[in-house]
């Protein structure tokens, strides 16, 4: 039988490899975040006020890697309200410049900033003043010169040994990517609600599903005014089978919850002469309508609950239960 020593991997091999790459690319992260504090810092505030400035949408552009990074970054711009596609230079010189209208603006990416499939676009941003953002680190380049905005990344060593696949610094172009789009988000208010209406499919939609779109109402909200006895109060527990029964005041205000878990807990007790009064639990878990399910999940899981009152002010106006959040995909 192997003991746990035997068990262990030797740090070498593919595991020191990994951690090589891995320290390559952070030290590409930390000369990109000092570049951001410094001259690159105005490029990028420029970047954002002219995409905020335009009525269309952000056309990115680039060929092999850097393409494939742009094709990501236009995914997350579109998803966090920028409107944005990507356009493959190869097919834009064939016909797809037609999808860039006037009111766009371009980032054109390409590391060394000499990617010949580009000259299209390049062309024709400048014929046609549409504004072009340049995400490059060659500053000589003629995609710098012909920018009006340049994002200048620093140089940086691929983790490649042999210095040759784009590596580090395609995790530099989609980190840049990736802060534009969480600026111009921030600086527009996209909130939640606005990013679920872009991602309405998945456990992700179903977690900025709102508490009031699937709570149950009505008759099926279990509720007993103070002063109900014990044995009617679990009469209506077990009707109900949500785990809870809420307890209201004479003005309809939410003061109390009885549990699946309390009565579990008070079975060595003879609660036949008890009002709920007695043995409820007072301030109960409450959530509103607006709740986010993944919020009302947490709440759910942290307090080992299986239900919560949903109230307005100190109202009760729904219940919503663990099984309901299950049902949307929330788990």
């Amino acid at each position: 039988m192997s003991s746990k020593a035997d068990l262990k991997e030797p740090l070498g091999g593919p595991i020191l490899s990994a951690m090589k790459t891995l320290s390559f690319q952070q030290k590409g992260l930390a000369a990109l975040y000092d570049a951001i504090g410094n001259g690159l810092g105005s490029s990028f505030q420029a970047a954002i006020e002219a995409i905020d400035a335009i009525s269309g949408r952000v056309i990115v552009t680039g060929v092999g890697k850097s393409g494939h990074i742009g094709s990501k970054i236009a995914a997350t711009l579109a998803s966090t309200g920028t409107p944005a596609f990507f356009v493959h230079p190869a097919e834009a010189n064939h016909g797809d410049l037609g999808m860039i209208a006037r009111d766009d603006a371009i980032i054109a990416m390409s590391w060394s900033g000499e990617t010949q499939e580009l000259s299209g676009i390049l062309r024709y941003s400048r014929r046609f003043e549409i504004p072009l953002i340049a995400i490059t680190a060659g500053a000589e380049s003629t995609l710098a010169r012909e920018a009006d905005i340049v994002l200048m990344m620093p140089k940086a060593d691929e983790a490649c040994p042999h210095g040759l696949a784009p590596t580090t610094s395609t995790l530099m172009q989609l980190a840049l990517g990736d802060a534009l789009a969480v600026a111009l988000l921030e600086g527009r208010g996209f909130s939640a609600s606005d990013f679920r209406t872009f991602h309405p499919g998945g456990k992700l939609g179903a977690s900025l599903t709102h508490v009031g779109e699937i709570m149950r109402v009505g008759k099926d909200v279990p509720l007993v005014p103070l002063g109900t006895s014990m044995p009617h109060t679990v009469q209506v527990l077990a009707e109900k089978r949500v785990g809870c029964v809420g307890v209201i005041d004479g003005d309809g205000q939410l003061v109390g919850i009885f549990t699946d878990g309390d009565l579990a807990r008070s079975l060595d007790r003879d609660l036949s002469g008890h009002l709920v009064d007695d043995v409820m639990t007072r301030s109960p878990k409450t959530v509103t309508e607006q709740t986010l399910a993944a919020t009302a999940m947490d709440i759910l899981n942290r307090h080992n609950i299986s239900a919560l009152i949903v109230v307005d002010g100190s109202k009760p106006v729904g219940l919503v239960h663990f099984h309901d959040l299950l049902k949307i995909g929330v788990a």
